[in-house]
């Protein structure tokens, strides 16, 4: 499989052209990252990829025939980057967090009319996509729910997407049992902002930006006499290589949107 990376020079960005190069099935033959064109991608990602420079926009997807292009970038980007993909055939991968609801409706009908197809997860670590799974799971039998996210201090979204993918889900089956959460009952916030911020279904979410920290999140059940925790840690950025990898492979065969790796594991 022939494939690009948009937003190659960053931190994923890289990391996505190692696992792609090392892969034996593919093959990296675009990437693009504005802020480093012409740059050797030996430079940027330490791969041997011989004569492959950095490029400044996605019409070298096209140029080296990518069938696939992978997008991790910064939000405004990426929305940028998926309507392109739509509109010339390539088939589309993205990690990319903090897009608004509004923009992944108007990509899922743009992706509904093309010939290429997408893949949107908050996260492609799979063992947190099995967490939200689990909570999806408990979230109709306790009596209560809180999350805690943890990223390094380089994070510009709060709270992150797979903390609100979370709490969608966990909301949604709660509402579905004909059950709803108990009301919170702080009444004297001493600081501003202590109860963390309100996501669906009203649950809250605390975020946590500390260097050093990669991605965490840890769920929080409480019902009388007992509680449950649900916790993901990834330690290094190549835990979301499976998945991203996974979705590659998976993005021609799945037609219009697909949102979370969760249609991909079955469930």
């Amino acid at each position: 499989m022939r494939i690009g990376v948009l937003g190659a020079g960053g931190r994923m960005g890289r990391e996505v052209c190692r696992a792609v190069a090392e892969d034996d099935g593919m093959e990296l033959v675009a990437a693009v990252d504005p802020a480093l064109a012409g740059i050797d991608v030996r430079q940027v990602a330490g791969i041997d990829a011989p004569g492959l420079h950095v490029a400044a926009d996605p019409e070298e997807l096209v140029r080296a025939g990518a069938e696939v292009a992978v997008d991790f970038t910064v939000a405004s980007a990426a929305v940028a980057n998926l309507r392109w993909c739509a509109d010339n055939g390539v088939h589309a991968v993205a990690g990319t967090s903090g897009m608004p609801a509004s923009d992944v409706d108007e990509l899922r009908t743009r992706f509904a009319s093309s010939a290429a197809n997408c893949v949107i997860a908050a996260n492609f670590a799979i063992g947190a996509v099995l967490m939200t799974r689990f909570c999806e799971l408990a979230a109709p039998f306790l009596d209560g729910v809180e999350i805690i996210e943890l990223h390094h201090d380089g994070k510009l979204d709060a709270p992150s997407g797979t903390a609100v993918h979370a709490a969608e889900h966990m909301a949604a089956a709660r509402a579905a049992a004909g059950a709803s959460w108990p009301d919170d009952a702080t009444t004297s916030m001493v600081v501003d902002g202590a109860r963390g911020g309100v996501g669906p279904g009203g649950i809250h979410i605390h975020s946590v930006r500390l260097r050093g920290l990669v991605a965490h999140q840890e769920v929080v059940f409480g019902a009388v006499g007992q509680s449950l925790t649900i916790r993901h840690d990834a330690y290094d950025r190549s835990s979301f290589m499976p998945g991203v990898l996974m979705a590659i492979r998976a993005v021609a065969d799945r037609p219009g949107l697909t949102l979370g790796l969760g249609p991909l594991l079955g469930f």
